[in-house]
């Protein structure tokens, strides 16, 4: 049962380590806190764990170096990363790598819960089909563990342009590291010149797409450009950069 789950908790501040482990063993969860990855990895080595929570800036062996450790000796193990907004291109790099998921520093208790939640039921339900798969045939190992490490894959979607990320699920840019503070609209609509750069994107395109409605090419100049103006400015604000270029009389696009 995932209510019995062993859960590594590996952060170095140690009232981050504290809070996730008293709020999981509060659960149910048999959890063992740690503040550096080579402490984790001699954990490792004498039992199991089902899944494992890892800062990605830890000292001495950093996160990705230690989810590439543990991919090597416990695959079937489940990762989720910490990470703060300056460093989501490296949590990007790590679901790339066979991550679960991450969440930000500090994480809301409820959304550290859903995710070690689903992705201890992830874990479960793949350990099963492996279970069957194994009825059916004679396995090598190896390939099992393949099967297994194929399973992890990132199924979280980000849409990114050089050092633009865009993270849809929850709703997160980052530009050069820095967190963009935009509104519903104005996210909605760096998400979608992301997503079709270096493209050129007229406006009335991006009112049709973005905001879900027909314009007159007159109506969709304006209201466009009034976005692009205050997006310009939040952009400007945190990164210093221009990044929107307007093409005269045809629309916008990300700097190449």
């Amino acid at each position: 049962m995932t209510a019995n789950a062993r859960i590594l908790v590996v952060d170095d501040e140690m009232p981050i380590r504290y809070s996730m482990q008293r709020t999981l063993t509060r659960d149910g969860y048999q959890v063992t806190a740690v503040e550096s990855g080579e402490e984790a990895l001699r954990h490792l080595a004498i039992q199991p764990f089902d899944l494992a929570l890892i800062d990605l800036r830890l000292k001495g062996m950093d996160g990705l170096e230690l989810l590439a450790e543990l991919r090597k000796c416990c695959p079937a193990t489940i990762v989720i990363m910490l990470t703060a907004h300056a460093s989501l291109e490296t949590a990007v790099q790590a679901l790339r790598q066979g991550a679960h998921d991450y969440l930000f520093k500090p994480c809301a208790t409820v959304e550290l819960r859903e995710s070690v939640r689903t992705g201890l039921l992830k874990r479960q339900q793949e350990l099963q089909r492996l279970e069957l798969l194994a009825g059916q045939e004679t396995r090598q190992p190896a390939a099992a563990q393949v099967a297994f490490e194929s399973s992890v894959a990132p199924s979280r979607h980000f849409l990114q342009y050089k050092s633009l990320i865009v993270d849809p699920i929850r709703h997160v840019i980052t530009l050069d590291g820095q967190l963009l503070e935009l509104s519903p609209t104005e996210f909605d609509l760096l998400a979608y010149l992301v997503n079709e750069a270096p493209r050129v994107i007229p406006p009335q395109e991006l009112i049709r797409e973005v905001q879900g409605y027909e314009s007159d090419s007159w109506e969709a100049r304006d209201t466009v450009r009034s976005h692009i103006y205050h997006m310009r400015q939040k952009i400007k604000a945190a990164t210093g950069r221009q990044l929107i270029r307007t093409v005269r009389g045809v629309g916008y696009s990300l700097e190449e």
